[in-house]
């Protein structure tokens, strides 16, 4: 419609008077096209998400901050462009122009992100927070173009006022399906066929085609009369943005609360995501062909949003142990029926986030179709609509913000979701009490009693007691944080107990004897086969301790760093034995910050850099696996200095493991491999040659402290430490084979196949089928003859641990006889 057309709009309802009309698109044209625009929305974010860790770090603070941009951006497209839609005669070529700006800014923008690490690094340790503004801009301008598509097509769509309840409805369902579709997509096929850049590419030629499509149907733009009618705009405006920061505080609180039935794999996360909007997309296109024929809006919208909020809160009440016997089931109901392992993973995930996240979601996807008749104008529905989402969209900023900086480290889970619901209740309330009918008042008033009950018998630990009733376990500490639940659970019985720690439900190492033992040697073995006199130790990952505390251990060292992620972490360290109380030992300094970042800010040289941070496959982790990340820290090692990565065996498949290998070993041209622990291998690198030294490792390790350390897990002596050697560079390399390395354009490893049943037995054998000669320099016969026999010794009792697994019982008693013999007094096989 022409800005002449529209000047005579009337609030009180008069026509305005017909131009020629054309031929209309067909309307599924409309949500073909905003189904496009939301997969490729949502592919962005994704991959902003992924760059975003890469450049600021995956501590919650920064990647909230960063991706707020994005969020932002879409609120001031809507806003913005939805006025402009208004008084555009071709809104379908606005649409066009929109889409086409968005690939423009959007591939530019990802490629300038892709190398802003060292920069952003850089500029914040010189202007602070100005170096935030940069990627502000980056993520926030194509978000802005994307923030215009909907009301612009809405305004395309031109429907009348009896008609625009069902219209915004169901393009919204359009867009927000497409939106499911491409986070689905992008996770399961995009990233690991094609990686950031190739899936980039894509999201920019969907953009490409979608602004050529709109030029060709902004042709046939229908010209009709519409009337204007007066309509309560800025409360229900109001309300819908208090509801868009309840549903995003919502997404926080079930986020931290659902892992422990699913796990921190991208794929779960990815599905959660897509539920979360599944049931945005069913309520509203539900709701949509309703909306217009209600009698009383303020009502349905009332009650939609509070039962929302006590739906929420009565799925946390109800959740137990049943769950995960539900999950298990499902499970092997699909691997019955043929699915693979990560298909049964998926159909866990699924149930999980189905029961948490559906119900709730389906009642605010209700309310949107509701709010749009309320809200909205046909004489400027673009510009409603715009300020529609807009506002909702900066609620969700404001409530995610709240609630996971505010409420949930100040209250708890438990405690912020009953006050989200009461909040919620309160909207449904004031929508309620001066517009609908008493019906509806009563029933918000019941529902709103019902919340208030519900939250006042929920025990506040609810979710602690969750976790060790799924354990199996004494629960001993329990901190719910902006990044996540950090709980450490003291398992096992008699003389064999242990502590676990916990990070989002998902375990993350403990203090038993063969973690003391694979830690302290990730620590240890580096400085003793170091060459020279190592001054200078970092250790990225602190979890329980024990890594950073074995190097107060070594006396040679007059720099020690630890850099932890997560302060909740450091403050469970004193829970853990075995780690020479490293969080109060004032040898170790600990810095709260992303590893990789503080690779990045401080150029600070090392003369060891070990890490042992969560397993790869965990969301956001393989940024301290990939190829880029080794030639990172590699140029932060003073000449000879060493590099120490945990190889973890047990939680990944084969190609997983070699992918690794082949990554390290393209950032170091020296490398070997050693084994701490039946389940465990470290890899050493370096860019000079490692020459070992039998002399100088007799010495280090008789340093005062460093022997102690081993001996309480099984390596007293200098030969037992050279018995963990398996292979130099040739053997890694015949085991990497040409398989293509881990990159952070191409995070394999993130998004790999479920781990395969029975892989750990499968892989360990294969890696120590490597073995070869200890190349020690120096050595008497009778050394080297200890060295030998100390290695037959470790092999039985790995033999032994192979034999357990596949059900031996002989082959296992014979194997640990054989190695108890040479070793009666080792603590490490006497544990097992």
């Amino acid at each position: 419609m022409s800005r002449r057309q529209t000047k005579g709009l009337q609030s009180a309802g008069k026509p305005v008077a017909p131009a020629a009309t054309r031929v209309a698109p067909a309307r599924w044209a409309h949500a073909g096209l905003l189904f496009a625009s939301g997969a490729s929305a949502l592919i962005y974010q994704v991959i902003w998400v992924k760059q975003l860790g890469l450049i600021v770090g995956v501590d919650v603070y920064a990647v909230t901050t960063a991706i707020s941009a994005f969020f932002l951006g879409l609120a001031l497209g809507g806003w913005w462009f939805g006025r402009r839609a208004d008084r555009s005669s071709r809104p379908l070529q606005l649409y066009g122009l929109l889409e086409g700006a968005t690939a423009l800014t959007g591939l530019g923008g990802s490629v300038l992100l892709a190398h802003a690490a060292p920069w952003f690094a850089v500029a914040q340790s010189h202007v602070s927070g100005l170096a935030w503004v940069p990627l502000f801009i980056l993520i926030g301008l194509p978000a802005t173009f994307m923030g215009g598509t909907l009301p612009t097509l809405l305004r395309a769509r031109a429907p009348g006022a009896e008609h625009i309840g069902q219209a915004g409805g169901m393009l919204y369902t359009a867009n927000t399906l497409g939106a499911a579709v491409g986070a689905l997509c992008t996770t399961f096929l995009l990233i690991p066929a094609l990686g950031l850049q190739g899936t980039f590419l894509l999201a920019a030629t969907i953009n490409i085609l979608l602004a050529l499509a709109g030029f060709l149907l902004a042709t046939d733009v229908p010209v009709k009369a519409v009337i204007a009618a007066a309509r309560p705009v800025r409360l229900a405006v109001l309300l819908y943005a208090v509801a868009g920061g309840i549903a995003l505080g919502y997404e926080i609180v079930w986020t931290q609360s659902i892992v422990q039935f699913m796990s921190t794999r991208t794929f779960a996360f990815s599905i959660v995501l897509v539920i979360y909007l599944c049931g945005l997309l069913a309520g509203s296109a539900l709701q949509a062909r309703r909306a217009d024929r209600m009698r009383d809006p303020w009502g349905v919208f009332g009650i939609l949003i509070a039962l929302a909020g006590l739906c929420a809160l009565l799925q946390a009440a109800l959740l137990g142990n049943w769950l995960i016997a539900g999950q298990t089931w499902l499970a092997d109901v699909v691997r019955d029926a043929g699915g693979s392992g990560l298909v049964a993973m998926c159909a866990r995930f699924v149930l999980a986030g189905g029961y948490m996240v559906l119900l709730p979601t389906l009642l605010l996807g209700a309310a949107f179709p509701v709010v749009l008749r309320l809200a909205t104008n046909p004489g400027h529905i673009g510009g409603d609509t715009g300020r529609v989402l807009a506002l909702n969209t900066a609620g969700g900023i404001l409530g995610t913000a709240l609630t996971g900086f505010v409420l949930v480290p100040t209250l708890g889970l438990v405690r912020t979701l009953w006050l989200l619901a009461l909040a919620a209740c309160g909207t449904g309330l004031v929508a309620v009490w001066r517009q609908a009918g008493k019906p509806w008042r009563i029933a918000v008033g019941i529902t709103s009693v019902a919340t208030l009950i519900t939250g006042l018998v929920l025990p506040p630990d609810h979710y602690a007691q969750l976790l060790a009733q799924a354990r199996g376990g004494t629960l001993v500490r329990w901190e719910e944080t902006p990044a996540g639940t950090v709980a450490v659970l003291q398992q096992g019985q008699g003389d064999q107990l242990f502590r676990r720690l916990y990070i989002q439900g998902v375990s993350n190492s403990g203090d038993t004897m063969a973690s003391l033992r694979y830690m302290r040697l990730q620590a240890l073995l580096p400085l003793i086969i170091h060459q020279g006199e190592p001054k200078s130790a970092m250790v990225i990952a602190l979890g329980t301790g024990i890594t950073a505390g074995a190097l107060t251990q070594y006396p040679g060292l007059t720099q020690r760093l630890t850099a932890e992620l997560l302060p909740a972490v450091v403050r469970a360290v004193p829970s853990f034995k075995g780690n020479y109380d490293v969080s109060h030992n004032p040898a170790m300094h600990i810095v709260v910050r992303d590893g990789r970042q503080e690779l990045l800010r401080n150029p600070q040289r090392y003369d060891l850099i070990t890490l042992e941070p969560p397993p790869p496959s965990a969301a956001g982790v393989v940024n301290l696996y990939s190829q880029d990340f080794y030639e990172l820290a590699r140029d932060r090692l003073q000449p000879h200095g060493l590099f120490a990565q945990w190889l973890p065996l047990a939680t990944q498949n084969d190609e997983d493991s070699r992918a690794l290998v082949r990554s390290f070993l393209n950032a170091f041209p020296y490398a070997s491999l050693w084994t701490t622990e039946l389940h465990e291998m470290l890899l050493v690198g370096s860019m000079d040659p490692m020459p070992l030294n039998a002399a100088s490792i007799i010495a280090h390790f008789n340093a005062p402290g460093v022997q102690r350390a081993l001996s309480e897990v099984g390596v007293e002596a200098p030969e037992a430490l050279l018995a963990t050697w398996v292979t130099d560079r040739a053997g890694l390399e015949h085991y990497a084979g040409d398989i293509q390395p881990v990159t952070d354009d191409r995070p394999r490893i993130e998004y790999a196949d479920w781990l395969r049943q029975g892989e750990f037995t499968r892989v360990l054998p294969e890696l120590l089928a490597l073995r070869s000669p200890i190349p020690l320099q120096g050595a008497d016969a009778d050394f080297a003859a200890a060295v030998a026999s100390r290695q037959q010794s470790l092999m039985d009792f790995y033999s032994a641990g192979l034999a357990a697994y596949a059900g031996d019982q002989s082959t296992w008693q014979d194997a640990l006889a054989r190695a108890m013999r040479v070793e009666p007094e080792n603590p490490y096989f006497r544990h097992f």
